[in-house]
C-alpha cells in the first residue's frame, strides 16, 4: 500500500464531495457533528480539533457516554484523564486514548504540565450488538501506536499492521504526516466506501484540488485516494464500510434505536447518581 515512489494510479482517484472548516469554540474547533456531516460519513459521527498553543487552561470535566466509541490522538503535550471503567493516568504527546463507551461511561480530562494541548477526538458510532456492550477504555502511548511509512494505524489495519486498540470491524483511522513535496497513496480496503480527511497543518494538492485548513469527505466509492504535500502537512483519515443504522442521538450518546438510547441514558444516569453521592461531580 505505501511506496516513497509511487506507481501511476491504478484505479481512478475519488472526488471530493464536500468540505467544512467547522466552528471554533475558543481552543476547540467541532469540525463534523452527529446531526450534519455524521450522517454521510457514519460510523464516523463527531470530530473535534483542539489547540490551546497559547497555554490557555484546557480541562473537559466528567461528561458521559453511551453506544459509541471515543478516540482522543494527542498530538501536543500532555492530558490527565480518569474515567468510570477505573483507569486513570497522563497520557503522553503521541498517545492514543480509546473509550468504547457501551452502556454508559463517564470520563475527563485535563492538560498537564505548561498547559498546553493539540490534537484530535473522533466519535465511532457502534453497532447493535456493541452500543449497549460493557464499558472498555484503553491507553497507548505513542511507541505502542503502529506505522506503515508515514502513517501512524490509529484504528483498524493499514498495509501489513493492526492497531491494538479492538474497534469494531471495518474501520481505518490514520495519522499520516508527510514532508513538503512528499506523495502518498491510500488504497482503502474491500467495502471501505466512506472516506474522509481533516488537515489543520499544511496543504494536500489532490489532482488540482488543494486541501487546506478543513475537513473534506470523498464520494462513496473503493477508489484510491493520492496526495502530495505542498508544505510539510499533517493530517488524519478515516475510511468505513458505511453504517448502516440510524442515528438516535441523545446529549453525549449516540444509538441505533429508541430503546437502546433509553437503556444508554438510564445508564448514565445511574453513574452520575453515583459520582455526585461520592462528591466527584457537583
Amino acid at each position: 500500500m505505501y511506496s516513497e515512489t509511487l506507481p501511476p494510479l491504478a484505479a481512478p482517484q475519488r472526488t471530493i464531495v464536500t468540505r467544512t472548516a467547522g466552528r471554533q469554540h475558543g481552543p476547540v474547533t467541532r469540525i463534523v457533528s452527529p446531526s450534519d456531516l455524521g450522517e454521510l460519513l457514519k460510523p464516523f459521527v463527531f470530530l473535534d480539533y483542539f489547540d490551546n498553543s497559547a497555554a490557555a487552561d484546557m480541562r473537559f470535566a466528567m461528561h458521559p457516554h453511551s453506544g459509541l466509541a471515543t478516540t482522543t490522538v494527542l498530538l501536543e503535550g500532555e492530558v490527565e484523564y480518569e474515567d468510570t471503567t477505573g483507569a486513570a493516568g497522563i497520557l503522553p504527546a503521541g498517545g492514543v486514548e480509546w473509550m468504547n463507551a457501551g452502556k454508559g461511561v463517564w470520563h475527563n480530562g485535563r492538560a498537564t504540565g505548561d498547559g498546553r494541548g493539540r490534537g484530535y477526538q473522533l466519535w465511532v458510532a457502534l453497532p447493535p450488538e456493541l452500543e449497549l456492550g460493557a464499558p472498555f477504555s484503553q491507553y497507548l502511548s505513542a511507541n505502542e501506536v503502529p506505522r506503515v511509512g508515514p502513517a501512524s494505524v490509529i484504528l483498524g489495519s493499514y498495509g501489513n499492521v493492526e492497531s491494538p486498540i479492538p474497534a469494531p470491524p471495518g474501520i481505518s483511522y490514520l495519522l499520516v504526516r508527510l514532508a513538503a513535496g512528499q506523495r502518498w497513496q491510500y488504497t482503502p480496503q474491500t467495502g471501505h466506501n466512506v472516506a474522509w480527511l481533516s488537515i489543520q497543518r499544511g496543504a494536500l494538492q489532490m489532482g488540482h484540488e488543494t486541501i487546506a485548513d478543513e475537513l473534506v469527505a470523498f464520494n462513496k466509492s473503493e477508489n484510491v485516494l493520492a496526495f502530495t504535500a505542498a508544505e510539510d502537512s499533517e493530517f488524519v483519515l478515516g475510511s468505513a464500510v458505511a453504517h448502516p443504522h440510524r442515528l438516535v442521538l441523545g446529549h453525549y450518546s449516540v444509538h441505533t434505536s429508541a430503546q437502546a438510547l433509553r437503556t444508554g441514558e438510564d445508564r448514565i444516569m445511574e453513574i452520575g447518581a453515583e459520582l455526585r453521592r461520592t462528591g466527584r461531580i457537583g
